[in-house]
């Protein structure tokens, strides 16, 4: 929330989820937003104090000390929207979008605003975090209007652990069993034969190799035509991803699933051992440097950014994967 109201992007729905954090957030911080906000699968004892620091880069009690952080917002939020959008144009729309750990993420209103929105567009989550969710929704007009807006039918069905419109619903799972999920996805309008976009920010590594394989596999198997996005950490075997490691171990957050964060490779291997094709990944440095030049210029004259090495060396531990499953060419 901090980097939306200093003006690195716009999102007028995070301040109905997120309350305003006290501490200022570093530079490296907003231009990469490599952290995970809202997690899925994350630290037992997470309080909200907390959730803005899981790469765990020299923090301490859930403090940021100066510049020194994980990096995270501007790159990650414009890399995994290019990618969502142009699934979205390719598919003209008819297709849907599950989310993946989805915490308190807006995606489902901006894609409305921009007039982008799929057929219909699921969130999962565990049922705590979707109560929470569902709460605010249900307390906030700017976020319960433009769902009625986009509903048409029967009535909204609502509860406290799920939420089901003709245009989005939010679903209590645990992703580690997938066949669960797919029973409370299909009962809430899931359609099997739409080409499906799968999105998972910092979920996967919080799972064992074998709960995210199996999670993969069954998304390759279920959707005939369908395209993966995964966000998370990379090249975690050499001394600053050790770093990030321990400290998030003292901290009693185990990352389940880091020994598939090893390289780009192991990242792209993963996803095609496990059923997906032409699996592509990089790093955020690199989809920092992609990004439109002028608009660069523009946020990094929003704050002064003086550890560049280090902005360097934390965009170069945290990727964009993503494949495709299909016969149209998607």
């Amino acid at each position: 929330r901090f980097a939306v109201s200093v003006g690195y992007w716009k999102d007028p729905y995070i301040q109905f989820f997120v309350r305003q954090a006290k501490e200022r957030k570093a530079p490296e911080i907003n231009r990469g937003k490599l952290e995970w906000e809202w997690g899925h699968l994350t630290c037992p004892d997470k309080t909200p104090a907390h959730w803005d620091v899981k790469c765990g880069v020299l923090c301490d009690n859930g403090n940021c000390p100066g510049f020194v952080c994980v990096t995270g917002y501007y790159a990650r939020v414009h890399g995994v929207s290019y990618l969502i959008k142009a699934f979205l144009e390719k598919t003209e729309c008819n297709s849907q979008i599950v989310n993946l750990g989805a915490g308190m993420d807006t995606l489902f209103w901006r894609l409305k605003d921009e007039n982008l929105l799929p057929r219909k567009y699921f969130e999962v989550d565990f049922p705590m975090i979707v109560a929470r969710k569902i709460h605010n929704i249900k307390s906030k007009p700017p976020l319960s209007k433009p769902i009625m807006e986009s509903h048409s039918g029967d009535s909204l069905l609502i509860d406290c652990h799920s939420l089901d419109s003709s245009r989005y619903s939010i679903v209590g799972a645990d992703l580690r069993f997938s066949s669960d999920l797919e029973e409370k996805l299909k009962k809430h309008g899931l359609d099997v034969h739409l080409p499906t976009l799968l999105v998972a920010e910092c979920v996967l590594v919080y799972m064992t190799p074998q709960q995210s394989a199996n999670l993969l596999k069954w998304a390759a198997s279920t959707f005939p035509v369908a395209m993966v996005i995964n966000y998370e950490q990379v090249n975690m075997r050499d001394r600053f991803g050790q770093i990030m490691i321990e400290n998030l171990q003292r901290r009693h957050c185990n990352l389940a699933g880091v020994e598939l964060c090893s390289s780009l490779d192991s990242q792209r291997e993963r996803l095609l051992e496990n059923g997906w094709e032409d699996a592509r990944a990089v790093d955020m440095m690199k989809v920092y440097s992609f990004l439109p030049q002028a608009d660069v210029k523009r946020i990094e004259a929003l704050e002064f950014l003086d550890e560049k090495e280090l902005f360097e060396q934390l965009m170069q531990h945290y990727c964009i994967c993503w494949a495709s499953k299909d016969s149209s060419n998607l």
